[in-house]
């Protein structure tokens, strides 16, 4: 059932990693040891302007000192583009990729979802501001999540939107490149945040548009400083502290659910974490989108006086 398991964490480097990312770097890696998988760590920076120089570094650092450490070399989507662009090339080849001129306001006018309407035009990558659109024929399908279980999709939702591979500004998509790394990683199992729940039926569709099987996909809660607003980057998320990674720790697993020794019961961070890993199950897992954590979490909260 998990027979060459590969799970992952791709942070984001826009900001350094905070108890959100936290608890779902624990839970991914939890998973893939407790299956006698392998984790890796990949840089989504993708969108480089909002990359910040040097945050990488301090990902990797924070991931080392919580001892959550990552079985083969670390990816960067920056790296990565020639890739990419064989595979648009291939899909504008075989005329499953279309180009589109359709601004976000005519989007919007179309009622908010794509219709198409550029599909049968005679646009080419010359053309002025166009973005590269994948030919989607599906409907968009539930899924049975290996944490949150069934996930089904609205039925307003049902047909799949032709989705953007990339962008008017020249920038790849998140959407293509997440299943492109996937697929080249071998990623089987993908462990995540609840934020993400309501795009994986579209990642799915994309996945076999592609001629791809879709990975297991299993979602966590994730910590919020109010409702509808988890912690992030652009909530000013209080980065973790390096110099307390047992306490993060034992906070990150009780957050998800589990009942879990103090800090001080442990010599290590190392064998905090062998023994959180024999506990892992993800029936034990909080079945709930979001959890609202104390808002010191994020200095949006915490202004000097």
């Amino acid at each position: 059932m998990h027979k060459n398991y590969v799970g992952r964490f791709a942070p984001s480097p826009s900001g350094q990693l905070h108890f959100g990312s936290l608890i779902t770097a624990v839970a991914s890696y939890l998973d893939a040891k407790r299956y006698d998988g392998k984790w890796l760590v990949r840089m989504e920076d993708i969108d480089e302007p909002r990359c910040i120089e040097g945050i990488d570094a301090d990902i990797l650092t924070s991931l080392e000192k919580h001892n959550l450490l990552w079985d083969d070399e670390v990816i960067y989507q920056s790296q990565q583009h020639s890739r990419y662009q064989d595979t648009l090339d291939q899909l504008v080849g075989q005329q499953r990729a279309y180009f589109c001129t359709c601004t976000r306001k005519q989007i919007k006018a179309m009622g908010g979802q794509y219709s198409g309407v550029c599909r049968d035009k005679d646009y080419t990558n010359s053309t002025p501001d166009t973005a590269l659109r994948l030919k989607l024929d599906a409907t968009l399908q539930g899924f049975d999540d290996l944490i949150m279980e069934r996930f089904d999709v609205a039925t307003s939702e049902l047909k799949a939107e032709d989705v953007v591979l990339k962008r008017r500004d020249g920038l790849f998509s998140y959407n293509l490149v997440v299943v492109l790394d996937d697929v080249f990683q071998k990623v089987t199992h993908v462990i995540r945040g609840c934020d993400l729940i309501d795009v994986t039926p579209l990642q799915q569709a994309v996945y076999r548009a592609l001629d791809f099987a879709p990975v297991n996909y299993g979602h966590v809660p994730v910590a919020a400083i109010a409702p509808g607003r988890k912690l992030s980057k652009q909530n000013r998320a209080t980065p973790i502290n390096n110099e307390t990674p047992k306490e993060n720790l034992v906070k990150a697993m009780r957050f998800l659910g589990f009942s879990f020794p103090d800090a001080a019961e442990f010599d290590s961070t190392s064998e905090l974490l062998q023994h959180a890993v024999s506990v892992w199950d993800r029936k034990k897992v909080v079945k709930m989108p979001e959890i609202i954590v104390p808002q010191h979490e994020s200095t949006y909260y915490s202004e000097p006086l």
